[in-house]
């Protein structure tokens, strides 16, 4: 059923398209409600550099690698994330200045993949961001990433707006994957094209002639285009879902691999594993306007 709605989603057939006409209505009075939002919401001013990257679908259009891209330029950074998949609730201090503070239960997968790769940043997850933003003020964050941020439209921020590359199905959610109609990217500073103004760049390490991809992201079906030869067998987990070891040997086994081939963001959930391990490295090359723009944001913020 999963993979049935990721394809209406993102790559419909003609069988999804009776499903689509009958949720279009829904889809215009939710599209209608979340542009009311925005222009009905004022945002708040936190009197902190605020810069927000977003998209406006569901599922992943590469925010985590851009972030980290972005992340790693800036001094004094702090990001803040929903934490979503996460077993833990309220405000959690997953990263003081690159040390981890949690595991990668209380943070998300997605949190703890940002800590471990930015050792001069810190992370909090929170559902309530501005507990979150004002938590990073009280400990010194001269500016701050909001992770998936787009729709908090309470908060004053600089917006960068993800666009994937290739986008089939243009409805707002449940007809389509946007959470909004897709001409609000008007709302963004930034709108950051897919193929255009960044480019994915994936590395493979440790590979084997046999390997088993095993993956908890959303629309996995995009590592399509970047796995490795020797995938013998694919399982696909629901998003941010956690990974049972001894389900993963009896994968191995089942199919004579060597290794699994996983994302760093599956990785970060099987460090404790004795398992062989093979992985799907992701990597944003991003045009420098977009850090140009950002360090003018920043610059020119009031005292």
């Amino acid at each position: 059923m999963r993979a049935f709605f990721e394809a209406m989603f993102f790559a419909p057939r003609w069988y999804h398209y009776p499903l689509i006409l009958i949720f279009f209505p829904l889809s215009v009075v939710y599209g209608i409600m979340m542009s009311v939002r925005r222009i009905v919401t004022s945002p708040k001013n936190f009197g902190i550099p605020i810069i927000s990257v977003g998209n406006l679908i569901v599922g992943g259009s590469g925010k985590t690698p851009f972030v980290i891209e972005l992340a790693s330029r800036l001094k004094g950074v702090v990001i803040i994330s929903r934490g979503y998949g996460r077993k833990s609730k309220g405000l959690v201090e997953v990263s003081s200045e690159g040390k981890i503070l949690v595991d990668v239960t209380e943070s998300g997968d997605e949190p703890m993949l940002m800590a471990q790769s930015l050792p001069g940043a810190s992370v909090i997850v929170s559902e309530d961001r501005a507990s979150a933003i004002n938590l990073a003020k009280e400990k010194g964050a001269k500016c701050i990433i909001l992770d998936d941020g787009f729709n908090r439209v309470e908060i004053e921020k600089f917006e960068i707006v993800l666009e994937p590359a290739q986008i089939k199905n243009y409805l707002p959610f449940p007809a389509g994957a946007f959470r909004e109609f897709w001409f609000n990217k008007k709302y963004a500073d930034i709108v950051a094209k897919e193929g255009e103004t960044f480019h994915r760049q994936v590395e493979c390490e440790n590979l084997k002639p046999k390997m088993v991809l095993v993956t908890a992201i959303s629309n996995p079906n995009r590592l399509d285009a970047y796995l490795p030869e020797g995938v013998v067998h694919k399982v696909y987990l629901e998003d941010h879902a956690y990974f049972e070891e001894e389900k993963l040997k009896m994968l191995l086994s089942d199919h004579e691999a060597q290794s699994l081939l996983v994302t760093e963001k599956d990785a970060v959930k099987m460090q404790d594993f004795k398992l062989p391990i093979s992985e799907m490295k992701l990597k944003l090359e991003i045009k420098e306007t977009i850090f140009t723009q950002v360090d003018e944001y920043i610059k020119g913020y009031p005292e």
